[in-house]
C-alpha cells in the first residue's frame, strides 16, 4: 500500500486584535510553548514559536492531513481560552482575524528558524506592518489594505 510522502514548511504569522501590545514578556514563553503542543497534538511539527508584544510567528512543518486554516483556528481559539483562564490580562484576550503564511524549502529552514527566534531584535529596527508588507511583497502575494491587520 502507498502512503504519502511530504515537505511542506510555513511561517504563520498572526497579531493581537487590535494590535494591543498584551503578549508580555514574562509569560509569552509559557503561551507559545502551549500553542506548540496544540500543533503537536494535531500530528504536526512546531519548529519553532516566538513574538513580541502584538503579534507572533510560528514556523510549523505541515503534513497534507490538515488544512492549514483549520490549524490556525485551533490554535488560535485554544491559546485565547488560555490566556484568558490564566488571568494575565484584564478583560478578554483575542487574536485578530486573518493570518498570514509564508511557505519555504527545506534549505531555508536554518534562516527562518533564526528570523523568528530573533523577533525582539528585529523589531528594534522594524515595525511589524514593515515586517508584514516585506513579506507580502517578497512572495509576490496580492492584497488589499482593508483586509489586512488593524494597524493602530
Amino acid at each position: 500500500m502507498a502512503d504519502t510522502y511530504s515537505q511542506i514548511y510555513i511561517q504563520v504569522i498572526f497579531a493581537v486584535q487590535g494590535r494591543q501590545n498584551l503578549l508580555q514578556k514574562d509569560w509569552r514563553k509559557e503561551v507559545f510553548s502551549y500553542m506548540s503542543g496544540i500543533i503537536t497534538n494535531k500530528g504536526q511539527k512546531s519548529i519553532i514559536i516566538n513574538g513580541v508584544e502584538d503579534h507572533v510567528h510560528l514556523f510549523i512543518g505541515l503534513k497534507p492531513s490538515v488544512a492549514l486554516s483549520d490549524l490556525i483556528r485551533d490554535v488560535k481559539n485554544n491559546s485565547s481560552n488560555f490566556i484568558n483562564s490564566k488571568k494575565w490580562i484584564k478583560g478578554t484576550f483575542a487574536w485578530q482575524e486573518g493570518f498570514g503564511a509564508f511557505s519555504y524549502s527545506h534549505s531555508h529552514i536554518e534562516n527562518v528558524y533564526n528570523y523568528i527566534l530573533n523577533q525582539e531584535a528585529h523589531h528594534a529596527k522594524f515595525s511589524f506592518k514593515e515586517e508584514y508588507f516585506t513579506l507580502l511583497d517578497k512572495f509576490e502575494i496580492d492584497y488589499k489594505d482593508q483586509y489586512l491587520f488593524e494597524w493602530h
